[in-house]
């Protein structure tokens, strides 16, 4: 940081100042605890010495909230890799089912944009694709943050859904599927070579609201990697030139992502990855019929308040993911 040249390469310095603000993080936070907990166990002998109970039960409270927070900085020592530190993308697709899953996939995309909020990121609809009647068969998002991606990439895979269906006039249970890919935003720093004749690139019209303007222009783009078979699309944007753009960086963050699978591969650890992103191998149930839970089956880690969840509470579920990678 102190080279005269650093500030020259923003994406560089982003990156750095990144891991810099997460070691000082866990430098101080570790200091605190430990300050804390010299104190607290002075606190509790000399509260023993004097036969003070109530203080001696005080100190003991402090010490479990102590634990919690040590736990916290223990997470992030997990978020090391490569890739951890970056923005990431989401995309969603409804599974088979039609309503009943689209509205399910939208249940989805609420709770990750309500994450975002809570954790206080940034996020932004990509691309979006309605549902006939309800919900939406596809969707993208961009959540940025402070490791997001590392927060977030053991996210990807199917997540299915029991309840009684509110489309159902019979009032029945139905269950519900829709697969989640989450990948990382590519930056300046990371090179992904891209060749023009490898490249399809199609433009149509929005969809949905944005008046008259998205009826009558070509403005959204819709980029093919042929090598790869890799799609990519974006409508957000007004202009057909910003919708390329933002293409062409979410092609570069899947070229990045496939690549980083194919390194996993070739040293087996990504056998466990490739059956649960597949139909039929879901990696977490949300059941709010007949009883109300929602459980991973990778961590087995349960949670008996499915509304918390869904409305973006997922830390818990996030952390004990986290713990699983080896």
């Amino acid at each position: 940081m102190l080279d005269a040249n650093f500030w020259q390469n923003k994406a560089n310095s982003k990156n750095i100042l990144k891991e810099k603000n997460l070691f000082e993080d866990l430098t101080s936070s570790f200091q605190k605890s430990d300050e804390k907990l010299r104190d607290l166990h002075d606190l509790y002998q000399l509260a023993s010495e004097e036969n003070n109970h109530a203080i001696q039960n005080e100190a003991l409270e402090s010490i479990k909230s102590l634990r919690g927070l040590v736990k916290k900085n223990e997470i992030k020592c997990f978020l090391s890799n490569e890739a951890d530190s970056l923005d990431c993308y989401i995309e969603i697709h409804a599974g088979a089912g039609g309503t009943e899953s689209q509205d399910w996939a939208d249940m989805l995309r609420r709770m990750y944009m309500k994450w975002s909020d809570y954790k206080k990121f940034k996020s932004s609809l990509i691309s979006e694709h309605k549902g006939d009647e309800a919900g939406i068969k596809s969707s993208t998002i961009k959540i940025e943050g402070d490791y997001v991606f590392g927060w977030l990439k053991k996210e990807s895979g199917i997540h299915r859904l029991v309840r009684i269906s509110p489309f159902d006039s019979g009032a029945r249970r139905h269950t519900s599927f829709a697969s989640i890919w989450v990948y990382p935003v590519v930056d300046e720093s990371i090179n992904i070579e891209i060749i023009d004749k490898d490249l399809r690139i199609d433009t149509y019209r929005s969809s949905g609201a944005g008046g008259q303007h998205v009826n009558t222009t070509d403005s959204a783009v819709r980029i093919t990697h042929l090598p790869s078979k890799i799609v990519v699309q974006c409508q957000n944007e007004r202009s057909q030139h910003k919708n390329k753009e933002t293409c062409m960086n979410m092609l570069k963050a899947r070229l990045y992502d496939f690549e980083i699978k194919k390194k996993e591969k070739e040293t087996q650890n990504t056998d466990a990855v490739k059956s649960e992103i597949g139909w039929g191998h879901q990696i977490r149930s949300y059941v709010l019929q007949p009883y109300r839970l929602v459980k991973d089956n990778r961590t087995n880690f349960e949670s008996s308040s499915p509304d918390k969840v869904l409305d973006g509470e997922i830390d818990d579920f996030l952390e004990q993911s986290l713990y699983q990678i080896k």
